[in-house]
């Protein structure tokens, strides 16, 4: 049975608390009393300067900028300003991922929708205004010539390029398959 968004907000508050001594809104105040705006820049910080691992740094630096309040339909609408007619092609594979599995869960977040499981396992990212980026986790997987390799590092292992609901194919759903399989 999959966490609810109160659930693992509450893990994730009391495990900071246990591992630094410190509450979510002490940290949260670190970050604002930084100066530091961009992501990156703040968890680096909370990194390399508090020693927070990279798990509890993402939730300061996300509490800090207000996404964990954020109304998820908004954060979609936001995604998809200006691209909306990429919006069938994203429910199509969000009715499908949801379809796998009654513990597959949508996140959507300010520039992507995470699939995620057990752990992630695919993000949706509006990546044009004519295109859709599918990331999957498929580590171990060689890609083909639809199923490109990420560079190492990346949120996901493959992405499959989408420009319509016709391109979210029976050989992209079985990646997307495979890759909830493996969360």
């Amino acid at each position: 049975m999959a966490k609810s968004d109160e659930e693992l907000i509450a893990g994730m508050k009391s495990g900071l608390l246990a591992k630094t001594g410190n509450t979510l809104e002490h940290w949260v105040q670190v970050v604002r009393a930084s100066g530091l705006e961009k992501f990156g820049e703040q968890l680096a910080h909370l990194k390399s300067v508090h020693g927070i691992g990279h798990g509890h740094a993402s939730f300061i630096c996300q509490a800090a900028s207000g996404r964990l309040e954020a109304d998820p339909a908004d954060l979609l609408e936001g995604q998809y300003k200006g691209k909306e007619a990429l919006r069938p092609l994203h429910e199509a594979i969000a009715k499908y991922a949801l379809s796998l599995g009654k513990d597959a869960v949508l996140d959507p977040g300010k520039t992507a929708t995470s699939l995620r499981r057990n752990k992630k396992f695919a993000n949706i990212v509006p990546a044009s205004k004519t295109r859709i980026d599918l990331g999957l986790n498929l580590k171990g997987h060689p890609g083909t010539d639809r199923l490109l390799p990420e560079k190492p590092g990346s949120m996901c292992t493959h992405k499959v390029r989408l420009e319509t609901v016709k391109d979210f194919d029976a050989e992209v759903k079985a990646w997307l398959k495979e890759a909830y399989g493996k969360a």
